[in-house]
Formats: structure tokens, C-alpha cells, sequence
């Protein structure tokens, strides 16, 4: 137990819903610097599923019962509901776990700060789950900035939608605001830091809210938010589960050339289907979903950088193992959950 760890880092994934399920099991079970030893949830169906799936890890239904294991953990990954984080991420820090907090990092900017504050105090690691850096979509479009192939960028959009009147099937579906719910909560979280890693730090925001859920109580199911970035460039973010149709996922112009992107990452739907992230057509999209770059009537399809969620262990093993740089810093989730505070406030 503690702060130095050494490979295989000995790993709990607490919660078996999505995050843990579809995320970070797969992940970490590909990676040969972990372990995976210890899987939390409570429900009979879910821990069925990963006593099957993961014959080697232990299965145990409460928090406390990992906690009781914690002399052999070297750290603690939470796929929890965003309510629970800093509860959880605050114990597994007292037992000097590293821990890696899946987003929204907690329901507050100044609980992330206090976490920060106690993970230095006690020598551990702290991250966030900010996968949608190694988005195929994400990177390709870093790639062409990096190059200069648009100019100097002028506006960036970036939505996030889809069709489901239906609601989640979970906690999000009644998660209040203050709970960490709603979808600039959820999905904010990830426009607004890849808006924030391209472009620079905020300088001023402006959002709007509305709610379409049965759930009187719940927060917002459709969001969008304007920031000026410190650099001059101006974002644009759209979050709707219910959209009957959606709009580019990308859509960027610079002065010399535009880049227009449709459709999501492939890779949540990939890991969910059970495809490794070790085979050759993971993260791998498709030529007709590829992005065209360039200005009317002159365009063209650029290839796809491959999705690399996995790069967020590998990057952390390098960090944990090795003393490199975490692969997100935990006050970059403090920044957004910042800019997603003032545009609640104001909407």
C-alpha cells in the first residue's frame, strides 16, 4: 500500500455500470502495468457479468469492503455517480491509494480543490478520466491545427448529441444539479476541456439550459455554451440526448480553411461491443466518417488519426511507475467544472 507503486499496479474498479463495464475494465485489462483485482458493485445481474468476464479479480458489493483491501491496492478507479467521488476519492487518498476519478470529477470545483490539496499532502496521484482527448476526431483536428492547415482559427463549434427520449436507464436520469447531474455537468465536461486543451483558457462564458425530463427534480437535458478563449478564438458547445437530428461534431473555421466533422468516436461503442482495444480495427473510422478540410467546393476528406483511449493507462503507468506527467491534471477538471459553475449560474 501507498504512494510507490510497481508493476502490475494493483487496481480497484469501484462501480460496474458504464464507466467501469464499458471503460475502464476493458482498459486496464489490456494494459500489462495493472491489475485488475478488485471490482465494487452491488447489483447480483452486474457482478455477475464481471465475475465471468474477469475470472482473477475479487467481486465485493460495498466501497467499505474494497477499503478492507486497500494493504493490497496501489490504486482505486471510481465509475460511480459524480455525488460519490469526493467521498470515496477522499478515503482511497487517506489509505495513500492513487486514485483516478472518472468526470464529472466532483460536484463541485471547490471539492476538487480540497481533493487536490489532500492528494499532495499524501503523496498520491490524482487524475481525471478525460478520455475524450484521444478521441480519433479530437486528435485528428490537433494534428491539423499543429500543422497550421486552417489558418488562425476563428471559431470553434462542437456538439455532442443524439436521439434518446428515453432517458439513460440510471442515475442520470433524476441526478439533480447539485448532484453532479445534468448534461453540462456529463457532457460539458468534455467539450469544454477539449475546447480549453485546443484553444486556451477562458476568458468569458454565456450559456443556456433547458429541461425536457419527466423528472421534475432533475437538471438539464439540453445545454448550450459560448466561451471567448484568452487567445481571441471563440467556442461554441451543443449537448442534447434528445436531439431528433444532430449537427457536426466539429465544425471549425480559421482563416485560410474550414474542417467539418459528423458522427461520434467509435470507441465507446467498440469497447462496449467487447472488441479489445489490442485489435488492429480498434479506434480505427471508417473513410466515410472522416472529416473534410478545406472551403467550399475545394474540400477534402482527411484520414483519421486512430482513437487511443488506451494511451490515458499507458500514461499513467508512466506516471506512477516512472514519476512522468499524469495523463490529465486534476486541475484542469477543476478549471471546467469552474466554467461550468459560472454558466449555471447565469443560465
Amino acid at each position: 500500500m501507498g504512494a510507490a507503486a510497481s508493476a502490475p499496479i494493483r487496481t480497484a474498479v469501484v462501480g460496474f455500470g458504464i464507466s467501469g463495464r464499458v471503460f475502464h475494465a476493458p482498459l486496464i485489462e489490456a494494459d500489462p502495468s495493472f491489475s485488475l483485482d478488485v471490482i465494487v458493485t452491488a447489483d447480483p445481474e452486474r457482478a455477475a457479468a464481471a465475475a465471468a468476464r474477469y475470472p482473477k479479480a475479487r467481486i465485493v458489493p460495498t466501497a467499505d469492503a474494497m477499503f478492507a483491501l486497500a494493504a493490497d491496492l496501489d490504486l482505486v478507479v471510481l465509475g460511480t455517480p459524480p455525488v460519490t467521488h469526493f467521498d470515496h476519492a477522499a478515503r482511497a487518498i487517506a489509505h495513500r491509494l492513487h486514485v483516478v476519478v472518472d468526470k464529472p470529477f466532483v460536484t463541485a470545483s471547490s471539492h476538487g480543490e480540497e481533493l487536490v490539496a489532500k492528494a499532495a499532502d499524501a503523496g498520491v496521484q490524482l487524475t481525471v478520466f478525460q478520455n475524450r482527448r484521444w478521441d480519433a476526431d479530437f486528435l485528428t483536428l490537433k494534428k491539423l491545427l499543429a500543422a497550421g492547415a486552417l489558418g488562425e482559427v476563428r471559431s470553434f463549434e462542437s456538439r455532442f448529441e443524439w436521439w434518446r427520449p428515453e432517458g439513460f436507464g440510471n442515475w442520470r436520469d433524476s441526478a439533480t444539479t447539485a448532484e453532479g447531474g445534468g448534461i453540462l455537468h456529463d457532457l460539458g465536461a468534455h467539450l469544454v476541456d477539449q475546447a480549453v486543451q485546443l484553444f486556451g483558457p477562458v476568458a468569458r462564458s454565456y450559456g443556456e439550459t433547458a429541461h425536457h425530463s419527466p423528472e421534475p427534480e432533475a437538471a438539464e437535458t439540453e445545454a448550450f455554451v459560448s466561451l471567448l478563449h484568452e487567445s481571441g478564438v471563440r467556442t461554441r458547445l451543443w449537448m442534447n440526448g434528445m436531439a431528433a437530428q444532430g449537427g457536426p461534431r466539429f465544425h471549425v473555421l480559421g482563416s485560410k480553411a474550414g474542417y467539418t466533422k459528423w458522427g461520434l468516436d467509435s470507441q465507446e461503442a467498440a469497447l462496449d461491443a467487447g472488441l479489445p482495444p489490442s485489435d488492429a480495427a480498434y479506434g480505427v473510422d471508417p473513410q466515410e466518417s472522416w472529416g473534410l478540410l478545406g472551403v467550399d467546393g475545394e474540400s477534402s476528406a482527411v484520414p483519421a488519426e486512430r482513437g487511443a483511449y488506451p494511451q490515458f493507462y499507458r500514461l499513467l503507468a508512466e506516471a506512477l511507475l516512472n514519476g512522468a506527467p499524469l495523463p490529465v491534471e486534476p486541475g484542469d477538471a477543476v478549471e471546467v467544472l469552474k466554467v461550468i459553475e459560472e454558466i449555471h449560474a447565469l443560465a
